[in-house]
């Protein structure tokens, strides 16, 4: 049976204007797992709900093996946030003490290494670190107390391509043992085309789908076509649809059925961000 670092089942939350509805989906152990869709459509309500941080108004949580956040050990959660969660005030040197008393994993050797890797200096207060410096800061923490799970919300955002592929290679290595594992949400889903496992696309509050990565790579695919091909297309084979200038672009799940079945029109494959923005803006046939 697979193991799971991480489970939701039936997660909802109400707030006056907006409500995480029935969330369910899992985190293997050994995976990466990307959490996409719009702003606002819940991904951070998702990781908050997870954390403790938001109080889920039903459904349960399972992380590593324990359906109550107190009794995970701090030690084996490894948190990034888009932002800085960090006192400001003080400097990298003061923190990596604090840190020290903090955790009964952190390991000193590896912090060092990583604001060396970084080139962030140890004895400037963070409150005058940049955004990038900020986030590479974060990430530096999250991984020197040997976490098992590592959560991320928008860890790349703000950073230059080469310092975000630098990390995409991190979290890589990271799971490599097949013990570790990464839940990150992130709204470059090229990002995400590179390392996850499975994608999470979460809309309105709702989730759209929880699919192996490869098999929306290589079996989704997007039909362009004038408007007689359009009206003579199997509704039931369309996920959504736009209608630009002069054709008709058409979401279907079955790309290889689609070039079979249409040979006259042109049937190319789907990114994550197009799958995404087709569910998000695309009309419905059904």
């Amino acid at each position: 049976m697979e193991k799971l670092a991480l489970k939701l089942d039936g997660v909802t939350k109400h707030y006056k204007d907006f409500t995480l509805n029935n969330i369910s989906f899992s985190v293997p152990e050994g995976s990466i797992v990307g959490l996409i869709g719009e702003n606002g459509a819940g991904k951070s309500t998702t990781i908050n709900s997870i954390l403790g941080l938001t109080k889920k108004d039903s459904g349960t949580i399972t992380m590593l093996g324990s359906s109550n956040i107190d009794e995970v050990s701090k030690d084996e959660i490894g948190v990034v946030f888009d932002g800085n969660n960090y006192p400001d005030v003080l400097n990298p040197k003061q923190l990596g003490k604090v840190f020290a008393s903090i955790y009964s994993t952190w390991d000193m050797n590896t912090y060092e290494k990583m604001l060396t890797k970084f080139k962030l200096p140890m004895n400037k207060k963070i409150k005058n670190f940049s955004k990038g410096m900020k986030m590479k800061y974060s990430i530096s923490v999250a991984f020197s107390h040997h976490s098992k799970l590592l959560i991320l919300d928008e860890a790349t955002s703000g950073l230059d391509p080469i310092i975000r592929d630098e990390i995409l290679d991190m979290l890589l290595d990271f799971i490599q043992d097949e013990e570790h594992s990464v839940l990150v949400s992130s709204h470059i889903t090229s990002d995400l085309e590179k390392i996850a496992d499975y994608i999470v696309f979460i809309h309105e509050g709702k989730i759209i789908f929880s699919k192996p990565k490869d098999e929306l790579l290589e079996k989704y695919g997007i039909i362009k076509c004038g408007a007689a091909q359009f009206d003579a297309l199997d509704k039931e084979e369309i996920i959504a649809y736009r209608k630009q200038d002069y054709e008709w672009q058409v979401l279907v799940a079955d790309r290889q059925k689609a070039e079979k079945k249409y040979r006259k029109a042109m049937v190319i494959p789907a990114n994550i961000d197009e799958i995404m923005l087709m569910y998000v803006r695309g009309g419905r046939t059904r």
